[in-house]
C-alpha cells in the first residue's frame, strides 16, 4: 500500500500492529483524546504497539471546545500526555492534529457552528502546541474545511482532509483520510495517504513514506 498510513482510537479495540506493519501499513495517527481531559482508553497501548512494530506516528485530538479558551485547556492537556510519555516533538514525524468536526451533533446542538468561532478555536489549539515546540495542524472533512474554517487563517496551518473517494478536492491538504472502509485482516479501519502538496509537518514528503 504505497504511502498509505491508518488512523486509530479506542472504537477500533486493540490492534495487531505487526499485521499492519506486514500489510504495507506506512504510518498510524493515533487518537490521544477528547474533550475537556479525556484520554483515549487505547491511547498507551496503540501508540507503544505501533512504535515497536517501526511505524512513523503521530497524534489526533478530538475537539468539543466551545471557546478558544477551552481549546487551549485541550492544547495543554494534549501536551501533559505527550510529555508523560516521552513523546518529545521529533518523536511525532506525523505531527498533532486538531479533529474539528461534530459528528455527534454535539456543536450544532450549542449553537456553536459559526465559522469564526470554528475557525478561532482551531487557531487557539494550533497556537498553543506551536509554542510548545510541536508540528500541528488541523482535521476537519472536505464540506468543513471549505465552509466552516476560514481560508484565510487555515492556509497557514498544515491540513488532514477527510473526503472519501478517489481524489481529494482540497489542494493544500498534507494528509487525506480516503476511506473509512481499509480492510486488513478482516478489520475495518480508516485510510490515509501523504499527498504532500501543501504545509507539511517537517517538510516530510511522501516519498519518506514509501
Amino acid at each position: 500500500m504505497y504511502n498509505t498510513g491508518i488512523d486509530v482510537s479506542e472504537h477500533n479495540g486493540e490492534i495487531d500492529w505487526e499485521e499492519i506493519r506486514r500489510a504495507g501499513i506506512a504510518f498510524a495517527i493515533i487518537r490521544l483524546g477528547w474533550g475537556r481531559g479525556h484520554l483515549d482508553r487505547l491511547f498507551y497501548e496503540h501508540i507503544n504497539g505501533a512504535l515497536a512494530a517501526g511505524l512513523p506516528v503521530g497524534v489526533y485530538y478530538y475537539s468539543y471546545a466551545d471557546t478558544p479558551k477551552a481549546a487551549e485547556d485541550e492544547a495543554w492537556f494534549t501536551v501533559h500526555v505527550l510529555a508523560d510519555c516521552g513523546l518529545s516533538p521529533e518523536k511525532l514525524p506525523l505531527g498533532v492534529w486538531y479533529d474539528m468536526e461534530d459528528t455527534d451533533g454535539w456543536k450544532a446542538a450549542r449553537w456553536l457552528m459559526e465559522p469564526s468561532r470554528i475557525t478561532a478555536m482551531c487557531g487557539a489549539y494550533v497556537d498553543s502546541l506551536k509554542s510548545a515546540g510541536y508540528l500541528v495542524g488541523v482535521y476537519a472533512s472536505y464540506d468543513w474545511l471549505t465552509r466552516m474554517i476560514f481560508p484565510g487563517r487555515a492556509s497557514s496551518w498544515p491540513v488532514w482532509c477527510a473526503q472519501w473517494g478517489r481524489t481529494c478536492d482540497f489542494p493544500e491538504a498534507f494528509l487525506w483520510q480516503y476511506t473509512d472502509q481499509l480492510d486488513i485482516g478482516g478489520h475495518r479501519l480508516d485510510g490515509d495517504r501523504i499527498l504532500g502538496l501543501g504545509t507539511s509537518p517537517q517538510g516530510i514528503s511522501p516519498v519518506d513514506f514509501v
